[in-house]
């Protein structure tokens, strides 16, 4: 059972900025370190950015200075702002606990393309 919703992806241009949102109706939200990831059409699923209970953040290289994760425990909400996007950023991008696993939501598809 899915634990969170994800919204906010798109199309968007080459160097072009999006940001994503993750709702999530899991009590005690707060506790839970949580992490953003992204599966592009024939590869596997991989995290992107994770942030703990406490707000301690990490970066996949590829990502690294574009990407910011960010949370709103009193909304239960996470949040991912890409900027600087390239092709290779398209994918479905999911978030979910971290390291541990809840349900997979259905993910929102960030396109990046003139």
């Amino acid at each position: 059972q899915a634990q969170v919703v994800e919204s906010g992806g798109g199309l968007v241009q080459p160097g072009g900025s999006l940001g994503l949102s993750c709702a999530s109706s899991r009590s005690f939200f707060g506790a839970y370190a949580m992490g953003w990831y992204r599966q592009a059409p024939g590869k596997q699923r991989e995290l992107v950015a994770s942030i703990s209970s406490g707000g301690s953040t990490n970066y996949a290289d590829s990502v690294k200075g574009r990407f910011t994760i960010s949370r709103d425990n009193a909304k239960k909400t996470v949040y991912l702002q890409m900027n600087s996007l390239k092709a290779e950023d398209t994918a479905v991008y999911y978030c979910n606990r971290y390291p541990d696993l809840w349900g997979w939501g259905q993910g929102t598809q960030v396109t990046v393309s003139s």
